[in-house]
């Protein structure tokens, strides 16, 4: 393909409720949209799952958006002719990390790569999957009668994991409460690195709630002290933040940091990046499930693609369009059956179209590049 355009929108859309980590409270999301066009005006969609704050990791819109625009898409001009998306994640290997920003671009000539071919994106990636299962993601709650009210709620709609946030203080009391009241649910914690080995007690405690996971108990940069974690207690310990690369994945899995390893798109750089990390843990034997950053549903539809190779054998956290946003920029939105199942999509590319009303609603900013 030859790219002749990309255009960067930079979004603003509320949630439908606030959600709280251990990072602090959130109530919007403003967020980055890439397209990409080819010489028939064909066109890819990729989402950049930046935050306005460098909280989860060194990326903001501003950041991402300058990466693009003055170094990114200068590369993809340059370039000219692209055979295939993997060409795209060695080409911007020469910029250090900012995967976000690397992500949306890449993202977004999978989808178009995947439309030239007139198949779903799924399919396009090795996806064997008809259907993908889904878990939900619950942030912190004030008190264990409200989180116990919202854990039930969920599971009433067929949610196949709950995951519940925690923080030092808003920890195994309030998972004791889930469990006692739902018994043996499929039930993890999330702690967004906001322990230190200080609390390994804490931790060698919630060995007794058969948890199915703890994800990102210490430092995010941090793949040492988890490997002494792990060490420790019985409970799977699942790195997220810590993997940026396959690379990382590979000197985790050696140091014996993790016994899971949660996938984010954007924070590995891309899907190119996602299946070579998939693919490791695979010959590891480590399993793998699919994060979400409060994505919009373009994001969302990647990662239903990328959850669709068969070592994602955990429910992930691609909720339906509902669970965060009042109205998607995608149609149909993504939608989950009682059972707890998103259907992928057989349609080409990412499977769904744009709502271009609700696209340029959430714009609060534009602009586009030409070869």
């Amino acid at each position: 393909m030859r790219i002749e355009k990309v255009v960067l929108r930079k979004l603003k859309m509320d949630l439908k409720f606030p959600f709280q980590t251990s990072f602090g409270t959130q109530t919007d999301r403003e967020f980055i949209i890439t397209e990409v066009y080819d010489e028939a005006g064909q066109v890819g969609y990729g989402e950049c799952v930046v935050n306005s704050n460098p909280f989860y990791n060194e990326e903001t819109v501003q950041t991402a958006w300058h990466i693009m625009k003055d170094f990114l898409i200068p590369f993809l001009f340059q370039k000219g002719e692209i055979s295939h998306p993997k060409e795209v994640n060695d080409l911007f290997k020469q910029v250090r990390r900012n995967n976000m920003a690397k992500s949306a671009l890449e993202g977004a000539i999978w989808d178009l790569y995947a439309k030239q071919q007139g198949k779903p994106l799924a399919e396009v990636i090795g996806g064997t999957k008809d259907k993908i299962s889904v878990g939900v993601s619950i942030g912190i709650q004030e008190t264990k009668e409200a989180l116990v009210a919202t854990v039930g709620k969920y599971l009433e709609q067929g949610f196949q994991k709950i995951k519940i946030k925690i923080k030092p203080g808003k920890d195994i009391e309030m998972l004791q409460a889930v469990r006692e009241q739902f018994g043996s649910i499929p039930m993890m914690a999330d702690a967004n690195s906001a322990f230190t080995l200080d609390d390994i007690e804490l931790f060698k405690q919630m060995d007794s709630l058969g948890l199915i996971m703890i994800e990102q108990p210490l430092a995010h940069d941090d793949i040492i002290d988890h490997a002494k974690l792990q060490a420790a207690v019985q409970t799977r310990i699942c790195l997220d933040e810590s993997i940026h690369s396959v690379e990382d994945a590979r000197k985790a899995i050696e140091l014996g940091s993790c016994k899971v390893i949660n996938i984010k798109i954007g924070r590995v750089g891309g899907i190119t990046e996602a299946i070579k990390v998939h693919n490791l843990c695979k010959e590891n034997n480590i399993p793998v499930w699919c994060g979400g950053m409060l994505e919009s549903g373009i994001g969302r539809a990647h990662n239903v693609a990328i959850t669709t190779l068969d070592n994602f054998t955990i429910p992930g956290d691609t909720a339906p369009s509902a669970r965060y946003w009042e109205q998607d920029i995608i149609e149909p939105w993504i939608d989950m059956d009682a059972e707890g199942n998103i259907e992928v999509s057989k349609k080409p590319g990412i499977g769904y179209d744009i709502d271009q009303a609700a696209l340029e609603k959430y714009t609060v900013e534009q602009v586009s590049f030409s070869k």
